[in-house]
């Protein structure tokens, strides 16, 4: 799967970009995004597939609890549910 940003998302992010915040125009709250989380959303960027993101995370921070993918994958179904990404045209879940 390929994800892209919706487009109707709001982004604000810190100098480096340790935090960013998200809205969604729709929505009442935003989502900030710390850590791991802000990598995630910098990584999304519709050419990066699940597992180049995976690659890539995998390669920045140690999986001490073997959960990594599966966090990711929980992860990027959450930021889906919010409307916050979308899948990029061709792919489908």
């Amino acid at each position: 799967m390929i994800w892209h940003h919706g487009p109707l998302v709001a982004e604000v992010c810190t100098k480096p970009r340790a935090r960013v915040a998200l809205l969604h125009l729709d929505a009442t709250q935003p989502v900030v995004l710390e850590g791991p989380a802000a990598v995630i959303w910098d990584l999304i960027d519709g050419e990066r597939s699940e597992r180049d993101i995976f690659a890539e995370l995998e390669a920045t921070f140690e999986d001490q609890s073997g959960q990594m993918q599966a966090q990711v994958e929980g992860f990027l179904a959450s930021l889906e549910a919010q409307r916050l990404i979308e899948a990029a045209r061709g792919t489908s879940r």
